[in-house]
This record gives C-alpha cells, structure tokens and sequence, in this order.
C-alpha cells in the first residue's frame, strides 16, 4: 500500500510555479503493477522520485507498509565516484542484502566487463541504467520504481530485462513510466494518469490508456 496525503509539488520555471503534483490524496492498492501515464512534462518521474525519497515534495507526505526501490531508469541511487562494485556493496550495506550474493547477480546481469570496476563517471548513460537495473533487480523490494529501464540496450538485453522483471512483478507490486503502449500492457494491469497535478487511478489498464489518450486528443 502506497497512500498520497495531501502531496504538493511544484517548480519555479521562468519566475512562474508551475505545479506538477497538487494536494494529491490518494491509496494505491498492493499487489498489483501499474502504469503511469501522463503528457511529456506532466511530472512522471518527479512523482517516481517523490514517492522513493530522493525528491522532497513541497508539502504533505507518502505513507507506505512496504519497501521501494529508487527510480530505476533514473540511476539515482548511484554514486559517479564510485565503482559498480563499490556502488553494490554499499547498496546492499543499505538495504541489508548479502553483499556477495548481490554482486554476484549483478555483475552476471549488467554486463559490464571490466568497468564494473571502473568509476561509474566513466561510464555511458546505458551502462549506469544496466548497473542501477541489477543492482534493484537483485533487492527484494516490495515495490519497484521503473522509469523506462527495459528500453536500455540491444534486443538481447532488453529480453534479458524483460524476463527478470517479470519474475519480480510475480511476487511484488510495481509502478512503471513506458511510453510504449505495447510495453505497459506487457507488464501492467493497472493504471494511473497524471494530469493537471491530479492522479487518476484505474483499476483495468485499458480503461487507463483509453483515458490517457482522449486527453492527448
């Protein structure tokens, strides 16, 4: 369960507020894996960071009963300075996961070579995504944060990403930014829209992007 109590965000753009998210009240359920759509700009991924702590809204808060990755795509939980391995031991320092084990998951799965022990400035945006993916993929987390993540890499990676997150999805609940259709129906059943600093939640994804898309109209 994740529950919005009066939540507020907003930015200065051009001496202008702009509000994103607006005295937002609202519980989503658990268990079930939800889309998140909105218009470009609408603030997807400001409430994906919201929601995992690395943003701090104006005002009110987020009540949850369970853990949440970060926003995965977004490799905000990584640090340039560090190495990958350095990144995954104090990973699952933090998250109090066996730090053998997970090194040893994601240095199978990101695929990085000799950079996995290499500073992560020195790496390319697609690398520091396949590092921040492993890393969360191979914390149990009660929800996951996905920003777009299984776009990263060639059509083999992106099957592997597929398949790994599936296996996730079975045993916990999600929220996903994908703009790609196709790709929220493959992953999600359920859907929210954000619009106007308001979120819609739908209990059937269809009935989500069929919202959705009469607002693009």
């Amino acid at each position: 369960m994740i529950r919005f109590e009066n939540l507020t965000k907003s930015f200065w753009i051009r001496g202008r507020q702009k509000v994103v998210i607006d005295n937002l009240n609202l519980t989503l359920p658990s268990g079930r894996s939800l889309g998140l759509l909105g218009r470009n700009g609408a603030g997807k991924s400001t409430l994906l960071q919201i929601i995992a702590g690395t943003m701090s809204a104006d005002s009110g808060r987020i009540v949850s009963d369970g853990s949440i990755s970060w926003p995965v795509g977004l490799a905000g939980a990584i640090h340039r300075e560090l190495t990958g391995a350095e990144n995954v031991k104090f990973l699952a320092r933090i998250y109090g996961v066996d730090t053998e084990e997970l090194i040893a998951f994601v240095q199978d799965f990101a695929e990085l070579g000799d950079f996995f022990n290499m500073p992560v400035r020195s790496y390319s945006s697609g690398m520091r995504s396949r590092l921040a993916f492993g890393a969360s993929m191979g914390i149990h987390f009660d929800t996951y944060l996905v920003d777009e993540v299984t776009a990263v890499g060639d059509a083999r990676f992106k099957r592997k990403s597929q398949e790994v997150f599936k296996d996730r999805m079975s045993r916990s609940s999600a929220i996903v930014v994908n703009h790609s259709m196709p790709g929220l129906r493959q992953f999600c059943d359920s859907g929210l829209v954000l619009e106007n600093g308001g979120v819609t939640y739908f209990e059937d994804l269809e009935e989500a992007i069929t919202y959705h898309n009469d607002l693009m109209k």
